[in-house]
């Protein structure tokens, strides 16, 4: 009877209940699923990594696959003793330094210092020397240029005076040369640096002391002259025909919000073809700033998703996709569901490996194009088909359905790279742009106004060039202060690629 009581309440019991009733806990499903992906999200964000590399695997997503053809190891015979003797010329190295390190590079200056046996070799033959390089390092030094202009006085009717002239300064009111500017220039938004700690550093090993406030006023005044060719910059990224637009935030100090930080916008700019980038400070991420900016702009824009972008859609401009951001989305759906995400990814990576065979191959604009039609159509084909064909299958709310969702509402723009040679499969390159900016929120952590966060605009403006064009910001800041106040506007061009001056 005990028996029969057990097995009559371990049936399962059949609940009845209405369809309001299965519709909330459906839904109460998918926000369980939703909180969930989200909470992947942040702790990836906080300690998982940061590259988006796709290791496909047919079995273990977590493991890597060698893809080796095992044999089945036969039994060996037993082994035959043989002695082999053979004569060896062992070739003789003359290396600089022993075990196998590489020689320090010549331009380096060197410091030579001779040192004499202890014994007296007065009588001694020299019959070679052991040469010994280390490789020593000296903090930055701070100098004083002293111009010295002798007086005279010509003896004349009218006994005139006559002076050297001095050379043209930056800042004719203040004691800072062009290498000092660039130095502050240079450590701040190249290194990142605050100026505060950089002028710790030069107290620390210069013994000097520079006011905050004077440094800063070096750099306000500074930037007032660079402004002409910042203007120029400008003009000619906007005057290109294909373009590469983000934007990022940066927080700014403001009357407004004593205590806290407004947040403004670096909208960036950068034509691919020019190599110039172009950084404009914006208090809001609105459209206003850059309809301003491309109001006049004919040609093709590449952005990611935001909808602002949407509205340059026009007869005379052509909007493009980033395929590293629908990537990015893919990637971020693989804990969700490691299947569809991986089909995806696996489409995508086709893609890039097209690119990179161009890139290797050193194409032309019209070569990449004809590789594109041929290899990249059919797959960005059989990627629109696995994107309507999985639409349905994936919860909306759910990491892989935001992501196919994602790509099919960009889906027209991100094809039309394949139209034209110059166009890329992403904007990646802006990207790289904009890195020093999230690099610089970090150790200088705000602007301190709004017309500060303009400059600071105009300064990544150049350093980005000089990045993006291999060229060295330092010689380049410490030859344009040298000359910017008797260059003439018409001569501005000179400080910009192709730029081949070296100091």
């Amino acid at each position: 009877m005990a028996n029969q009581e057990t097995n009559i309440n371990s049936q399962p019991k059949t609940i009845t209940i209405t369809i309001e009733e299965y519709q909330a806990l459906q839904a109460l499903q998918f926000e369980i699923t939703y909180l969930k992906e989200q909470l992947n999200t942040i702790k990836k964000w906080v300690f998982g990594h940061k590259h988006e590399r796709f290791i496909p695997s047919n079995h273990n997503p977590q493991q890597l696959s060698l893809e080796l053809n095992v044999e089945p190891i036969a039994e060996k015979p037993a082994p035959v003793v043989e002695k082999i003797t053979y004569i060896r010329q062992k070739q003789s190295t003359n290396k600089i330094t022993p075990h196998g390190r590489q020689p320090l590079p010549a331009h380096l200056r060197r410091e030579e210092i001779v040192i004499q046996p202890q014994e007296d070799v007065s009588n001694a033959r020299k019959i070679g020397e052991e040469i010994t390089e280390i490789l020593e390092f000296k903090p930055g030094e701070a100098y004083v240029k002293k111009y010295i202009r002798p007086k005279y006085v010509i003896k004349n009717s009218e006994n005139s005076i006559v002076i050297g002239q001095l050379p043209s300064l930056p800042l004719p009111k203040s004691n800072a040369g062009p290498s000092m500017l660039a130095h502050l220039y240079v450590s701040k938004y190249v290194d990142h640096m605050p100026i505060y700690r950089l002028l710790k550093q030069l107290k620390r090993e210069n013994d000097i002391d520079i006011a905050q406030s004077t440094a800063n006023n070096w750099l306000w005044e500074s930037g007032k002259l660079t402004t002409p060719l910042y203007e120029l910059t400008k003009s000619m990224v906007l005057s290109s025909d294909y373009l590469m637009v983000d934007e990022t935030p940066i927080p700014v100090l403001t009357e407004d919000k004593p205590g806290s930080t407004h947040r403004g916008y670096l909208w960036v700019y950068y034509s691919p073809l020019l190599k110039l980038v172009f950084f404009d400070y914006q208090k809001s991420r609105g459209r206003a700033g850059p309809a301003e900016n491309l109001k006049d702009f004919c040609g093709a824009i590449q952005t990611d998703g935001y909808a602002v972008y949407e509205m340059f859609h026009s007869d005379k401009i052509k909007l493009l996709a980033c395929m590293a951001h629908v990537r990015r989305k893919f990637d971020e759906a693989l804990k969700n569901n490691y299947s569809l995400a991986g089909e995806a990814l696996l489409l995508i990576q086709q893609l890039y490996h097209i690119e990179q065979k161009a890139r290797d191959e050193q194409m032309t604009f019209e070569q990449r194009k004809a590789l594109r039609q041929m290899e990249a159509l059919p797959i960005l084909k059989e990627l629109e088909i696995w994107l309507q064909t999985n639409r349905l299958k994936a919860v909306p709310k759910s990491s892989i359905g935001q992501a196919i969702t994602y790509a099919t509402g960009q889906w027209k723009k991100l094809i039309r790279y394949v139209d034209d040679g110059r166009y890329e499969l992403d904007n990646n390159l802006i990207e790289n742009s904009i890195r020093p900016v999230a690099l610089g929120r970090k150790n200088y952590l705000f602007a301190g106004s709004h017309e500060a966060a303009q400059r600071i605009a105009m300064m990544y403006s150049f350093m980005g060039m000089c990045k993006m064009n291999n060229i060295n910001p330092y010689n380049w800041l410490v030859d344009l202060f040298t000359n910017i106040s008797d260059c003439k506007i018409s001569q501005l061009h000179q400080f910009l690629p192709p730029y081949t001056k070296t100091l």
